[in-house]
């Protein structure tokens, strides 16, 4: 029997802080605010995930007296640059972003980077690399096994989702016009190659709305 292929659009930390005028703004962020649009109205699944972080999470220079931004400190998962709070719980700067349409009737989210003592940046994963955030279960009990991903890359955030995605399997799509923070000509060259040579596809939001859907 031939394998069902299910598909689920992913757009990752799509986030008030990580737009202009946010606490870590990402160049570029709302320039993607329409190919994501766009493409999500072609899904029956969309997954958003967002960062939701604790107050005195463990890469908050404010956690940590005499220290600031740009600081770095050794965690039990490696070394962390410490940040300005940022996608805090609750707050507005972890609110999805203002003016990002999403079809909300599809919508799933999945929260990650909330252990106050663990950084996070791939979508299935925390950093001790043990810690599941959910999502590989939803793909399992709803049988996703082909991704689509957009959104923000932040410190290689999507990448690793991207390849975290491959471990697990997925069939992965790395949507290039609807990703921000991510230069493959520049300094992101090396995990623009890793990702090739794991598998990932790259393709436009203009193929991914006028895709073929079964």
């Amino acid at each position: 029997m031939p394998i069902k292929i299910f598909t689920a659009l992913l757009v990752q930390d799509m986030q008030n802080d990580f737009m202009s005028g946010g606490a870590l703004p990402v160049a570029g962020a709302e320039t993607i605010f329409e190919p994501i649009a766009r493409m999500a109205e072609t899904f029956s699944r969309v997954i958003v995930t967002q960062d939701f972080r604790p107050e005195h999470h463990v890469v908050f220079a404010s956690a940590h007296p005499g220290k600031k931004p740009g600081d770095t400190f050794q965690t039990a998962f490696g070394e962390v640059v410490l940040k300005p709070d940022f996608c805090v719980e609750g707050s507005a700067g972890a609110d999805m972003a203002r003016g990002l349409r999403l079809p909300m009737s599809r919508v799933i989210a999945i929260l990650k980077a909330t252990n106050p003592d663990m950084d996070g940046y791939s979508a299935f994963l925390e950093a001790d690399r043990k810690t599941a955030t959910g999502l590989q279960a939803y793909c399992e009990d709803r049988f996703v096994n082909r991704l689509y991903l957009c959104g923000i890359n932040r410190e290689d955030a999507l990448v690793h989702t991207a390849l975290d995605a491959r471990h697990y399997e997925h069939s992965v799509y790395w949507v290039t016009d609807a990703v921000a923070g991510f230069d493959p000509q520049g300094r992101d060259k090396a995990a623009f190659e890793a990702m090739q040579l794991h598998g990932v596809h790259f393709v436009t939001s203009e193929e991914v709305v006028g895709r073929e859907i079964k």
